[in-house]
């Protein structure tokens, strides 16, 4: 009797929040205490409770409001802040910092799917990434590894995923299982197409300025028809208004290398798509490598970004960055940190939605450190904690057509939560030691 007078609780408290089936509403968890920062960008729910049913959220509130059955296991987060899982929106989990790729290739290519992805999933589910997208992989060893972590084989993120890059061709031989070149509207539609019945979740499309127009053309509509987004880099003016001109629905990086700033005419562009297009800037990276280089490098020495690696690639990677003002990879970047506000600031302004990515992976950015570093600098750039969280949170699953999933902290959405001590609406920076990670319901961390 008095379990059921629980449940008539629990439904109480739901009120319209849809209603879960008669399996889900055994209360599973519990998140007791704590400021819970719930996604939306309203206040912050102080001394709050989770209850969670199996792998969905069932109750959100204070604590005073939201009765915990008898029997259930509780964390305690009381002193903490409590947040949807965090989302990393643009990482290679093939790479994990080496500064020389065709060495990294040559060497580990055969290793990517048993090896280097799973560290690296791991190393993001533990830094509190509890979604994430995979912007770049060959596409057996990616798919291989999201349904690994899908099946609760390995730890991990939910992945979302493009599989290889489009381009015009492969930069050079080694490259070619992740960088499919396109020769014609025909083979565009072709491999487009060959990617979507694969089971990718959209196309990642690079240098699309060395494209033709009818290719860029047919690699998004192809795309689209098959419900796929289409993403992109925008490193180049041209590349921006090709994508612009086509419906390219997500661009990459801030770009124009030493530029001081984005055209006028790019600005229109984008203001005129501002409610449907997205931006997923990868500013911190850019600031990380004069960090490394010049302000800190004995983050190179740190045990946390080789845990789990073995001595050897763990020695690889580390001498490969022994010289980081020398490394062809960074030649402009310490050039255009000056203009990197700016650029920051006038997509701002333009009202596109902005995402929180990384590039983790890449010349010294460790899938352990990279995401709550580009939500600090997203903040020492003007925005907010709050909108900054929100850059990876909500608006994330708004763009993976997952916001009924993932993202917000509201009774049906998956149970991905991450809680640090400290109030981070103060102190951004306090997620770099995430204490508590739970994903689909369990405590992984």
């Amino acid at each position: 009797m008095k379990s059921r007078t629980l449940l008539v609780i629990v439904a109480a408290i739901l009120g319209a929040a849809r209603p879960l089936r008669a399996l889900e509403t055994k209360i599973t968890l519990a998140l007791s205490g704590g400021q819970i920062i719930d996604g939306y960008e309203g206040a912050p729910i102080p001394d709050g409770v989770i209850l969670i049913a199996g792998n969905r959220i069932a109750a959100v509130g204070r604590r005073a409001d939201v009765p915990i059955p008898p029997g259930v296991p509780v964390i305690d987060t009381r002193g903490m802040s409590v947040m949807p899982g965090l989302a990393d929106m643009h990482v290679h989990l093939m790479i994990l910092g080496h500064s020389d790729y065709e060495y990294w290739d040559r060497k580990y290519l055969g290793h990517f799917a048993a090896d280097t992805m799973p560290i690296a999933a791991k190393q993001l589910l533990e830094s509190g990434v509890t979604f994430a997208r995979d912007l770049g992989a060959p596409l057996d060893d990616i798919l291989t590894v999201r349904g690994r972590i899908e099946r609760g084989e390995i730890p991990g993120p939910r992945l979302f995923v493009s599989g290889p890059f489009i381009q015009r061709k492969a930069y050079a031989p080694h490259e070619e299982s992740y960088r499919w070149g396109v020769n014609g509207a025909a083979d565009a539609r072709a491999k487009v197409r060959k990617l979507v019945d694969a089971g990718v979740d959209f196309i990642k499309m690079i240098d699309q300025d060395q494209l033709t127009d009818d290719e860029v053309k047919t690699i998004v509509e192809t795309a689209h028809a098959g419900g796929k987004t289409v993403v992109a880099h925008a490193h180049r003016e041209d590349e921006i208004r090709m994508g612009l001109k086509h419906g390219v629905d997500c661009f990459e990086h801030t770009g124009l290398a030493t530029e001081p700033g984005y055209p006028e005419e790019i600005l229109a562009g984008i203001r005129k798509r501002n409610n449907t297009l997205y931006w997923c800037p990868t500013v911190e990276g850019l600031y990380l490598a004069d960090y490394t280089a010049r302000t800190f490098p004995e983050r190179l020495n740190d045990p946390a970004w080789q845990k789990d690696m073995p001595p050897a690639m763990a020695r690889d990677i580390r001498q490969s960055l022994e010289n980081v003002t020398h490394l062809d990879y960074f030649t402009l970047t310490f050039r255009r940190l000056p203009t990197l506000a700016h650029k920051f600031q006038q997509l701002r302004d333009t009202g596109v939605t902005l995402l929180v990515g990384t590039d983790s992976g890449i010349p010294g950015n460790f899938h352990t450190d990279s995401t709550w570093r580009e939500l600090d600098t997203w903040v020492k750039l003007g925005m907010t904690p709050m909108q900054a969280i929100a850059g990876a949170t909500r608006w994330p699953a708004r763009f993976l057509k997952k916001e009924k999933d993932l993202g917000t902290l509201a009774p049906g959405r998956y149970a991905d939560i991450v809680a640090v001590r400290g109030d981070v609406l103060s102190n951004i920076g306090l997620l770099q030691r995430v204490d508590v990670v739970v994903k689909d319901g369990k405590r992984v961390k």
